[in-house]
């Protein structure tokens, strides 16, 4: 199981970095978000709050973003899932793309946030396109990763 969360860690990290175009910045879906909501709900016994917080060290070391810009946002997420998995994992798939939406515009808000400190311009709420896709996204991998723990029989 933990080789299973480090490889999806490891693919969401260079989907995260892979080049786009300028004008699609903003289309980006949080790929590490989320697999850090995913796995904190789906094995909350082998990903609990501290790896959302590693996850975030690592995405701040791949992105050369400031240590912490990441962090922070994602053990935020991570703690709510953990917090809730009992309750949305009861909720049909759609449902619970809803509270992926929530969760990621949380997170995009953090860093958003921490950027107006640093002295960085704060973009408009187009950064909540980004949520959208990435909730659209969030049924596609609960039946990927089903599939993939079936096929390997990981319980």
């Amino acid at each position: 199981m933990r080789l299973l969360i480090f490889m999806s860690m490891v693919v969401a990290l260079i989907l995260s970095v892979f080049p786009l175009p300028f004008e699609w910045r903003v289309w980006r879906p949080e790929f590490v978000a989320l697999l850090v909501v995913y796995w904190a709900m789906y094995s909350p016994e082998y990903f609990g709050i501290f790896m959302g917080w590693v996850c975030g060290l690592a995405y701040d070391l791949v992105e050369l973003a400031p240590l912490g810009y990441n962090c922070v946002g994602l053990l935020v997420i991570a703690y709510i899932s953990h917090l809730s998995y009992q309750r949305i994992r009861s909720y049909a798939v759609w449902q619970q793309a809803f509270w992926v939406f929530i969760l990621v515009g949380i997170y995009q808000l953090f860093c958003n946030w921490v950027s107006g400190f640093m002295q960085r311009s704060v973009e408009s709420p187009d950064f909540l396109f980004a949520a959208m896709i990435t909730a659209f996204l969030w049924p596609l991998l609960v039946v990927g990763m089903r599939t993939i723990r079936i096929y390997l029989r990981i319980s």
